[in-house]
């Protein structure tokens, strides 16, 4: 077992442990009442919680991107009130990436703030989404541009929920375990090369040697910058073309397959603007694709839609008035944030991951 402490707007522990059901019920022993947050499929996964003194109500969600919405959200508050839900009481996100967004906002927002926990069950949500205290959903407008900063009291990683995922699932998540080498720990980029996803997911330590290296580069950053003022933005590395692509895909792309495609893009860019080596530009792509990730659009639906892309990327988080933004690399761990680019200047990186 591995444990990462986490300082945001309090401290927290993310455990790596084989045992989150152990972990969790110290945790929901102390609360009067415990909702718990899932995505349907899941149903089967979940214990049968036999508490004397805790009210224990599960509370099934879509799944995916489609889950992250006011729609659904709405019907979690309204299940909160017919359950009392009070500040003493406590929500449990077991899921991926787009649950532990879900049902964290909905823990921010209910009473302007009660408890969460979080148990990710996919390799994206351990790694990136359930740690840091990023919560919110989706809209007509963009990905995630509706949420709060609502960090958990804990988080419960547990690789053998790992085991329910398929490899495209899995080798998503590996999306964000690469951005953590490229950004911060270059011995990432070392441990995966020349392996496959089949080859990594076989390997239990392997495996948790890398979700750990992950959360505490993540850990490392938030607890420097929990609002996102500057250096959190290090964390969204490749994400503000990947965003636009999952906008305009209808969301019919994984998360990390978006984000994929979001670092060779940007990878490109810095390449042209003499920012990073050849080398290194071609890292990005030999790294990633033999994950099996994408590294163009070829594939994607909607993915030729310059447009549509370029407006997306507009309303990404890091742009200040009419300046798109992105973080770029100069080398391994090291990033800066490249301003004022010119549209022909991001259509000919965007040429470049057509095909």
């Amino acid at each position: 077992m591995a444990e990462v402490n986490v300082s945001a707007e309090h401290e927290y522990t993310v455990r790596i442990t084989g045992d989150w059901r152990g972990d969790l019920s110290p945790i929901i022993n102390k609360r009067q009442r415990v909702a718990v947050i899932f995505p349907a499929t899941l149903a089967s996964e979940l214990p049968t919680f036999n508490l004397s003194e805790t009210e224990v109500s599960l509370l099934p969600v879509p799944d995916g991107e489609a889950g992250k919405s006011s729609h659904v959200l709405t019907h979690i508050w309204g299940e909160l009130a017919r359950l009392n839900f009070t500040r003493s009481d406590l929500i449990v996100a077991v899921g991926g990436g787009t649950i532990t967004d879900l049902a964290g906002f909905a823990a921010a927002s209910w009473l302007r703030g009660i408890d969460w926990v979080a148990v990710p069950t996919t390799l994206a949500g351990m790694v990136d989404a359930s740690v840091g205290g990023k919560t919110g959903i989706n809209s007509p407008f963009g990905k995630n541009l509706i949420g709060a900063f609502h960090s958990p009291i804990s988080v419960l990683i547990d690789s053998s929920w790992l085991r329910t995922l398929s490899n495209r699932d899995f080798a998503a998540g590996l999306a964000e375990v690469v951005k953590c080498g490229f950004i911060d720990d270059e011995e990432i980029l070392t441990l995966i090369e020349g392996k496959n996803v089949q080859e990594i997911r076989s390997n239990a330590s392997l495996v948790n040697s890398l979700i750990e290296r992950s959360v505490t580069t993540k850990a490392k950053v938030v607890s420097n910058d929990f609002k996102e003022s500057e250096l959190r933005e290090i964390l969204n590395y490749g994400h503000t073309f990947g965003h636009a692509i999952e906008r305009v895909s209808g969301y019919s792309i994984r998360h990390g397959e978006a984000v994929s495609i979001g670092m060779v893009f940007v990878a490109e860019l810095a390449y042209a603007q003499g920012l990073i080596d050849e080398a290194l530009l071609k890292l990005h792509r030999t790294a990633l694709s033999s994950l099996g990730l994408p590294i163009s659009l070829s594939s994607v639906e909607g993915g030729k839609n310059w447009e549509s892309l370029y407006a997306a990327m507009a309303l990404d988080k890091k742009a200040r008035g009419n300046s798109i933004r992105f973080v770029v690399l100069h080398k391994i761990g090291e990033c800066s944030r490249l301003e004022s680019v010119t549209e022909e200047q991001l259509k000919s990186a965007y040429e470049k991951v057509l095909v």
